[in-house]
């Protein structure tokens, strides 16, 4: 039995876009409503006459107007029995090994409600949003699934009446729970702390006697703790790849990004690279780049391997840019990698992206940033940074020596999911969202390349269809549509080993000379059909308009995801229900 579903959220989130695409993938008519006022959720419920609510991302309790008239389903990141707004934070704080997702039923009680479904999770050393994009919505869509299925086959209650009874309401987290004591807080300990505050809200703090709020750590490698000189815990020591370096009482972290708790550095009061938010600042400390080829323990947002016998060699490109964001200078550090990696004998060459995000475009909040510097504005950052991208992708594209693969361990959006088409072949697994379009951003246009790349794979039809949908895809209806070429059914960490073998069995095939050589006659047939530059040329005047225009849409939508100001409105893509007929 298929159902009438609204999907109630505070935001259209990764695990709500990963919900969306599995419960439509089984037949059932869906609906996103925002969690913005009662009264708007309540005429969402009367619009949409939905037989369930699925609530997988919410910051407060559903009203009681809506949960005592229908079934409404809460994804709890945390197992039964444990109940506050900060699960996944004390957890990761506390060094959980195991943790859980809880699917029950809202009631008058903030997550006490009927358990109709829960999963396990094995948790790993890493930040809360790293856990929450990759374990936590793996077993939430699994418990979800299994819920629903439940519910349709005619399940009108819980499984059991049991409530989550057990376990203690934990708060909010308290500043006071992550604050880092650098006099004395170990290496371990501080990783945890900014850990359990990744994204949001950060931990509060000081850089250069100024307040902020600190997040993405990484330990410094025994390599650069044996280069260090004796000094105090807290001093800040060198920069690279954005990040600074500050030493703890037994180490040494680099902080990958901050907030300015008010307009200082910068004058930026939003999340930027730590190197970036304050500027003026870190460039009186010394650069320590990573070299690309480098042992595992030593961090950087590009590392490349080789694996593979003589002669068939394989090249793996990782690019672990932090959200999947890609500034103008990330962008020209990943190009200057791609020319020198060109240059190595390997037959295929693996692009890995990062761990958590393929790639998801160009910086907003590096572009934002640009506005509050004296000589420049967000427009022009917007044009260098589209400039970049194109620069990665067009040598991407011009790459005919050999094959290349985009292996997406994550998901990939806007001028991402465009450059792992740039590649010859493009595998991800069955958990990656894509979001192969621009228009939520203000209505981009977009470039990368895409109006070259996209109708190779869709045709002209397929590919105005796909831009004009602004829906999240899943992995493997894209295989489908023949966006991408592999939908691998494995997890993230599976997925990659499998990629790499992949790649190796690509490096020894009988045809790979003869593949190679047949790219290069299609290049050459395609350039002289019209050339890359005319397709660079006729995308970036359409978004010379979106940032110089006088249409802000762009700008305003910009501003509105930096400064993560609250939903106004439900998008009427998502909220079918206020369409015309809905």
């Amino acid at each position: 039995m298929t159902l009438r579903i609204l999907l109630l959220c505070h935001g259209f989130n990764s695990l709500t876009q990963r919900l969306f695409i599995e419960l439509g993938a089984l037949g059932h008519t869906l609906s996103v409503e925002f969690d913005i006022a009662e009264r708007v959720t309540e005429e969402a419920v009367e619009l949409f006459g939905p037989q369930l609510v699925v609530a997988p991302f919410l910051k407060r309790r559903i009203p009681a107007s809506v949960w005592t008239r229908l079934p409404c389903l809460v994804v709890h990141p945390g197992p039964p029995g444990d109940r506050g707004p900060s699960a996944l934070d004390w957890a990761v704080l506390e060094g959980r090994q195991d943790w859980g997702v809880t699917v029950l039923q809202a009631n008058a009680e903030f997550d006490a409600g009927p358990v109709w479904d829960h999963a396990c999770v094995a948790m790993r050393a890493a930040p809360k949003g790293s856990l929450y994009r990759r374990e936590v919505a793996e077993a939430a869509v699994q418990a979800v699934l299994r819920a629903v299925t439940r519910f349709a086959e005619g399940g009108a209650r819980a499984p059991t009446a049991a409530a989550a009874l057990a376990g203690t309401w934990r708060p909010a987290m308290p500043q006071s729970a992550r604050r880092i004591d650098w006099l004395r807080d170990g290496t371990d300990r501080v990783l945890a702390k900014l850990r359990s505050a990744d994204g949001q809200p950060g931990v509060a703090d000081e850089l250069f006697g100024l307040p902020c709020h600190l997040c993405d750590g990484h330990a410094a490698s025994t390599a650069v703790l044996a280069t260090l000189p004796p000094g105090a815990p807290g001093e800040l020591l060198a920069r690279r790849d954005g990040a600074l370096l500050r030493r703890t009482i037994d180490g040494a972290v680099w902080i990958g990004h901050a907030r300015a708790a008010s307009a200082c550095g910068d004058g930026a009061p939003f999340k930027l690279p730590a190197a970036l938010a304050f500027a003026a600042q870190a460039e009186r400390l010394p650069e320590r780049p990573a070299p690309l080829e480098r042992p595992d323990d030593e961090w950087g947002e590009l590392r490349y391997r080789e694996l593979g016998p003589p002669g068939a060699r394989v090249g793996c490109l990782s690019f672990d840019f932090h959200n999947g964001a890609m500034s103008t200078a990330q962008c020209e550090r990943l190009l200057a990698a791609l020319r020198e990696v060109r240059r190595r004998d390997t037959r295929v060459l693996l692009l890995l992206g990062g761990g958590d995000f393929f790639s998801n475009g160009i910086h907003l909040n590096c572009i934002e940033a640009a506005a509050h510097r004296p000589d420049d504005s967000a427009a022009d950052e917007s044009w260098r940074n589209i400039n970049a991208m194109d620069d990665v992708a067009l040598e991407l594209i011009t790459t005919t020596d050999r094959l290349t693969v985009a292996a997406l361990r994550g998901n990939a959006g806007a001028g991402g999911a465009f450059l792992a088409l740039a590649a010859d072949e493009v595998w991800a697994h069955r958990g990656v969202v894509l979001n192969p379009h621009y228009k939520n951003m203000g209505n981009l246009y977009g470039s990368e390349y895409w109006t070259y790349l996209l109708p190779r794979r869709l045709g002209a039809d397929g590919a105005r269809a796909l831009m004009q949908r602004r829906l999240p895809l899943g992995a493997a209806e894209a295989a489908r549509l023949g966006l991408i070429d592999r939908c691998v059914d494995a997890d993230p960490t599976a997925f990659e080993a499998q990629a790499v073998a992949g790649a190796l069995a690509l490096a020894v095939s009988h045809n790979l000379a003869r593949r190679v050589a047949d790219k290069q006659v299609a290049r050459i047939a395609d350039e002289a059909r019209r050339p890359l530059a005319e397709y660079r040329q006729d995308e970036l005047s359409r978004m010379h308009r979106n940032f110089y225009g006088f249409d802000p849409s762009y700008h305003v939508a910009r501003y509105h995801f930096v400064h993560k100001l609250p939903q106004a409105w439900t998008p009427r893509h998502l909220a079918v229900h206020r369409g015309a007929g809905g």
